[in-house]
C-alpha cells in the first residue's frame, strides 16, 4: 500500500516539555505512550502505545485485575479513573494500597482527561 506509514504500536513524536526518560509514561496531545529511550524537549522520541508495561501507581489506589486505569499526568502515575486523569488501559494484576507499581495493558487509543 502506498499510503501505509507504520503499524502504530510505536509512534515517533517530539518529546514533551522537560524531556522524557526511557520507560516514562507521558501524554502528548491525546496520545499516551511509554518512551522507548530518553529524549530532550522537542527531540524525536518513540512512544509505545500498545503492550503491557509495569508503571508507577498512586500508592493509595486499589486496583483489581481487569480494572480500568487512568494516567495522572501531574503525578506521573497510574490511578483509578477520575477528574483530570487520562484513561489509558486496564490493570493486568491486582495492586492494593501501599503498592507503588502495577502492570497495565495500554489501549492504544486516543485519550482525554475526564
Amino acid at each position: 500500500m502506498k499510503t501505509y506509514i507504520q503499524n502504530g504500536d510505536v509512534i515517533t513524536v517530539p518529546a514533551p516539555a522537560g524531556g522524557i526518560a526511557s520507560g516514562e509514561g507521558t501524554i502528548i496531545g491525546n496520545i499516551f505512550g511509554i518512551a522507548a529511550f530518553a529524549a530532550a524537549v522537542g527531540d524525536p522520541v518513540e512512544l509505545a502505545t500498545i503492550g503491557v508495561y509495569q508503571l508507577p501507581k498512586a500508592t493509595t489506589a486499589v486496583l483489581s485485575v481487569g480494572a480500568r486505569v487512568a494516567w495522572d499526568n501531574t503525578a506521573k502515575n497510574i490511578n483509578v479513573p477520575g477528574t483530570g486523569r487520562f484513561p489509558v488501559g486496564i490493570a493486568t494484576e491486582a495492586a492494593g494500597n501501599g503498592i507503588t507499581s502495577v502492570a497495565v495493558r495500554l489501549d492504544g487509543i486516543a485519550t482525554a482527561a475526564a
